[in-house]
């Protein structure tokens, strides 16, 4: 386990970002818990939330020319990871994000930032239906530039419409690379192993989310 990862972990639960409990999914699935990124929302916690996601980039090994947010959670993610990799990682990355709605005076168009070119990854919080993904690839590749990967926070490693997740499909369909901070079987594995009180939840919650897995889960 990465200390990127734990970092994670350990802000999520502060900040209630990563909460137990009963959600009903847009799918209809009931489950034991719930992440929530635009609970990052003060400086500290997007701060450090940007250091996590530039350490997992780097730890990848994606070669990127720049990098993308979708409209409006990648947003402030895809700003915080720019900056952490200049101060952490000592590279200085351009970064876009695009508007919902093309902009029809002054400079125009719908995108904000660096005109998009070269290898570029997006930086988005989780995928589900993969529309922003979808939105972001075609955005892209319209501007003449290579969409590389995907870079997200957590990876549920749940079954969609088929027996593949909503990331396998990201990646079959795209050709994409979908790099996470941390997935369902590592946070799984992280809970089962609490040092003292760290990450710490209950018997109960955590067979839940066992259950949940074996249920839901894809390899």
């Amino acid at each position: 386990m990465q200390d990127y990862q734990r970092s994670f972990v350990d802000l999520a639960l502060a900040r209630a970002a990563l909460r137990f409990g009963r959600f009903t999914l847009k799918s209809g699935r009931e489950s034991p818990y719930f992440f929530n990124a635009g609970l990052f929302d003060d400086g500290e916690a997007i701060g450090v939330l940007g250091q996590c996601y530039a350490a997992a980039l780097q730890r990848s090994g994606v070669g990127y020319d720049m990098l993308f947010g979708p409209a409006y959670k990648g947003i402030p993610l895809v700003t915080s990871t720019a900056v952490a990799l200049a101060e952490h990682h000592h590279r200085s990355v351009p970064w876009a994000f695009n508007r919902k709605e093309a902009k029809a005076h002054g400079e125009g168009g719908s995108v904000v930032g660096r005109a998009l070119s070269g290898r570029v990854v997006i930086v988005d919080d989780v995928i589900t239906a993969g529309t922003a993904i979808r939105e972001s690839v075609e955005l892209i590749r319209h501007a003449g530039a290579e969409p590389v990967a995907v870079l997200l926070a957590v990876d549920r490693q749940e079954r969609g419409r088929s027996a593949r997740s909503a990331v396998q499909e990201v990646e079959a369909e795209f050709g994409l690379r979908c790099v996470s901070l941390i997935t369902l079987a590592e946070l799984i594995d992280l809970l089962s192993h609490p040092a003292g009180d760290r990450f710490r939840i209950s018997e109960e919650q955590l067979g839940q989310l066992r259950e949940y897995r074996e249920k839901y889960g894809t390899e």
